[in-house]
């Protein structure tokens, strides 16, 4: 039907606009700003009406615009138009910021085409329908991407990220290359819709895991999981609107992956263990470096390699739903964080002194824990979480224990007690809004995405393991002031902020540190 090309559609303006963009690449270029914002909002309107076409007429695949298979075609379901909806929203913000931040710039020209190359590339990966036109568009979306984070060329620290970036990106370019030559071999066509379908019914064999496998490690490199997780938390060089798009977008190229392929990565639990290895210690990694970071950029980029590390875990449990929901909530979140970060920072140094900070001790921290759970087994009573799977219990319970946290800043002896009622109504808030968003992705997402399986003894000791990692992590968060001046602590500091020096390790194995410019 017409109504799939829609997005196809979209992208012909951003098109035109990074073409305007090139071809007048100095300082303030007539009319470019608003034209770049306008074929983003056309891209907005796009989304909406391939929203409205799914609910009225449903699932399906635009024809193909191409010959012997090969071309583009659009694969119009939930999964692609939540994130076509996302990421032209997103998209639209940052373009409109973008005209306004890179005003004076001596290339803005040049920046606005790139900007616009990579929306448009974005665009048809989320929606591609083949093979072909997602390999090339993650190929382009990273090729895009790396002109933006190097748009101050002779800055060497933004040198020394787009070389990390390179690398990594272009070892997960031939992995996905290497898993869908074999998709497309096992299954005979390069049609991603007909190989999700013979993937759901079990057919495959061992070249469809080998492809999960490959699959795993691209959505890996992309999502910037330890131990290639530098090069996020270097790209301070580059206009925030760039870092605005890429924490809030592009980064979430890896899970969106293992989201379209669930049907393939549910033939391999190998595979999806090692996600949730990975996965869940690159988020426990990430969101304790993240604290020790002074600069608000660099801590957000922590916090995005932590949150990739979750939604890469989520995918390993297969409960992918929740996975694409948590794309949508940290994309939103972490974009207005972002673009926010300048007016964040004056706000903060305006505050001369701030107010008393409640210390928890052991006891409080015990309650909190208890409370917490007791709230989160009442409220999942009444949403029938005796139904639920256990992969799904067990998130619950790991995000609940962040909710243990901030009750324990609320039990301290010497919290307020308005203090005390406002985290136990965020307590109670939490766990009603889990429970309630869980319900709405799993119902959007029933027709598209596989039903999460009973887990096996694997699948068991990993949910076991997780919970009791992150339960762990949860507890010497909430009482690190009480040792926090311990001399054994402030090394420890040190060490964290460093990153256990991990990308330093990186950092020699790529020549990273060389003043030669990525290209």
């Amino acid at each position: 039907m017409l109504i799939h090309l829609l997005p196809l559609l979209a992208a012909v303006p951003l098109l035109a606009s990074a073409a305007i963009g090139f071809l007048n690449s100095g300082r303030r270029p007539k009319h470019l700003a608003g034209l770049a914002e306008a074929a983003a909002l056309l891209g907005v309107v796009a989304a909406v009406a391939s929203a409205v076409g799914l609910i009225m007429f449903g699932s399906g695949v635009s024809p193909l615009i191409g010959l012997n298979g090969f071309g583009l075609s659009v694969r119009l379901d939930s999964v692609s138009v939540v994130m076509l909806l996302l990421v032209t929203f997103v998209g639209w913000i940052v373009t409109r910021y973008a005209g306004t931040y890179l005003d004076g710039e001596a290339r803005q020209g040049t920046f606005t085409g790139w900007m616009c190359l990579t929306l448009a590339a974005v665009m048809l990966l989320i929606t591609a329908g083949n093979l072909v036109q997602l390999v090339l568009a993650w190929i382009a979306t990273s090729v895009f991407l790396d002109r933006l984070l190097l748009f101050y060329r002779d800055r060497v620290a933004a040198q020394r990220a787009a070389r990390k970036k390179l690398v990594t990106a272009r070892l997960g370019d031939v992995a996905l290359i290497g898993a869908v030559i074999m998709l497309g071999v096992t299954y005979g066509t390069v049609d991603i819709g007909a190989i999700l379908q013979a993937a759901r019914a079990g057919e495959g064999g061992g070249l469809a895991v080998a492809a999960a496998g490959l699959l795993a490690f691209a959505a890996i490199l992309k999502s910037a999981q330890f131990p290639t997780h530098g090069w996020l938390t270097e790209v301070m060089e580059t206009p925030t609107p760039v870092s605005a798009l890429l924490h809030a977008g592009v980064i979430n190229a890896g899970g969106f992956l293992l989201i379209r392929f669930a049907d393939v990565m549910l033939l391999a639990p190998g595979v999806l263990a090692v996600l949730v290895l990975i996965g869940g210690f690159t988020a426990l990694f990430g969101s304790l470096v993240m604290l020790t970071q002074p600069a608000v950029k660099t801590s957000l980029a922590w916090s995005t390699v932590a949150q990739m590390g979750f939604m890469i875990m989520q995918c390993g449990l297969a409960l992918f739903p929740l996975a694409l929901l948590h794309i949508v909530a940290h994309s939103l979140y972490k974009a207005h964080s972002f673009l926010a970060s300048g007016g964040a920072v004056e706000k903060v140094a305006a505050i001369r002194r701030p107010g008393p900070v409640a210390v928890p001790k052991a006891g409080a921290v015990a309650r909190a824990f208890v409370v917490a759970l007791g709230i989160y087994v009442l409220v999942g009573l009444g949403f029938d979480i005796t139904h639920k799977s256990p992969q799904a219990i067990a998130l619950g319970a790991i995000l609940i224990f962040g909710v243990a946290y901030m009750l324990a800043q609320g039990f301290a002896d010497a919290a307020p007690k308005a203090l005390t009622r406002r985290t136990a109504v965020y307590a109670v808030a939490t766990s009603v809004g889990y429970f309630a968003l869980q319900t709405a992705a799993t119902f959007l997402a029933a027709d598209i995405l596989p039903a999460t399986p009973a887990p096996g003894p694997l699948e068991w000791a990993l949910i076991v393991l997780a919970v009791i990692s992150f339960g762990l992590v949860a507890i010497v968060q909430a009482m690190f002031p009480l040792w926090a001046y311990h001399p054994a602590a402030a090394g420890l500091r040190v060490h964290l902020s460093n990153g256990f020096y991990a990308n330093a390790v990186f950092d020699r194995l790529v020549g990273g540190w060389s003043n030669r410019s990525a290209s």
